[in-house]
């Protein structure tokens, strides 16, 4: 007969009112959200400008700017509004969100719209959005839940392995039938870091981490256009016309900006000579125009901001709410280490973007969204942890 489980929670020495409203948002962390959002937005708009006039013939200079100005506002607002929003009412909403992804994703198969020779979108009104973008979030958060509704277990196979890796392959799957590695590879590195989090064994995750490599070895053998893009990677010089093109444009960009770059505005390589100018290859022209000195000041931007974002977890007064802040926050972390190693040629090309940086609507407002959330979990960052355990 399975154990019952229960949770104890030690009281606190404090008023009931005070624990139920907590206290303010962690402000070094809201700074620097709006920090990131505000050269985010001005970068975005001198990268996309020159691709902005030649798609409208020339009729307007900010068509890319204004859509992702609109989706800062909605994600702004998603933002304040999940700072109020108790860590619990995820928790219980969990496994409902985690259903309703999977559809999402399965629909895409079904009524998604084809951009740039990928199947991933899905038009509601006349408005794009990917329904990967949810999935991440939505598997950080069942991870959290897990986490918590296995509590020691998570040390034996059944549970630290079966049971996280099954909520894994619900999301993976779909995203394996839409051919979208590069979210394939995004969440199983963050599952990874979440798992070791939640108490899953080092072995186990090292085995599993051999067994990645391995599919993504054979996957790769099998898909021609991620085989182009290895060897693109490896020697983009021996077809510059083609295969090698972006990445080298990306390294022309990046080498021409110097100590401190031509200046705002000025990049060369954004008049339609790097292509992705404004999504994927946005950290480029900010090497371009920012140079050494103003790129590595936006690194330690993002540097700051997980490693407050890391600060608020450890400080979290749950386990749910310290396994969800880690995880939201190293999504952050994970897609921009990627994506710069991408630019600056380090790994070969994913289709990860910069967060608040990369045009995307979708991927914006869900990112400010999720730091809505770890906003509300630094509001007790100076309560008494809840001590819990397992009967």
């Amino acid at each position: 007969m399975a154990m019952q489980r229960k949770t104890l929670y030690a009281k606190e020495n404090r008023p009931a009112g005070a624990l139920r409203q907590g206290e303010h948002v962690d402000l070094p962390f809201l700074i620097l959200v709006l920090l990131l959002l505000t050269v985010g937005l001005i970068m975005l708009y001198s990268a996309s400008f020159a691709q902005s006039e030649y798609d409208t013939g020339y009729v307007s200079s900010t068509r890319y700017f204004q859509k992702q100005a609109v989706c800062a506002a909605i994600g702004l607002a998603a933002f304040f509004f999940f700072s109020r929003i108790p860590a619990q009412v995820w928790f219980r909403l969990a496994w409902p969100i985690y259903a309703l992804s999977i559809v999402l994703l399965l629909s895409v198969l079904v009524v998604g719209e084809e951009v740039n020779g990928a199947r991933r979108w899905i038009n509601v009104a006349g408005l794009q959005f990917q329904p990967s973008e949810i999935a991440k979030f939505t598997l950080i958060l069942l991870f959290a839940r897990l986490t918590r509704s296995y509590g020691p277990d998570t040390k034996k196979f059944r549970f630290g392995v079966l049971g996280f890796g099954a909520a894994l392959l619900g999301i993976l799957v779909p995203l394996a039938l839409e051919k979208h590695l590069s979210a394939i590879m995004l969440m199983g590195m963050v599952a990874v870091v979440m798992m070791f989090v939640a108490g899953t064994r080092a072995r186990w995750l090292l085995a599993g981490a051999g067994a990645a490599v391995l599919f993504v070895a054979v996957y790769v053998s099998f898909m021609g256009y991620a085989g182009d893009r290895i060897t693109a990677w490896l020697h983009p010089e021996s077809d510059p016309g083609d295969t090698g093109y972006q990445i080298l444009q990306s390294l022309y960009a990046i080498g021409s900006g110097g100590l401190f770059g031509l200046g705002f505005g000025k990049s060369r390589q954004k008049y339609l000579y790097l292509p992705f100018q404004y999504n994927d290859y946005i950290f480029a022209v900010i090497c371009e125009e920012l140079g050494f000195v103003g790129a590595l000041a936006i690194i330690a931007l993002f540097c700051a901001l997980i490693l407050r974002g890391y600060w608020i977890a450890l400080r979290a007064r749950d386990r749910f709410s310290t396994v969800l802040a880690a995880g939201l926050v190293t999504l952050i972390a994970v897609q921009t280490v990627l994506n710069l190693c991408v630019v600056t040629n380090l790994l070969p090309s994913t289709g990860i973007s910069l967060p608040f940086f990369s045009y995307g609507g979708t991927a914006l407002a869900v990112n400010l969204g999720e730091m809505g959330i770890v906003a509300q979990i630094s509001r007790f960052r100076n309560h008494r942890k809840i001590q819990e355990a397992s009967l």
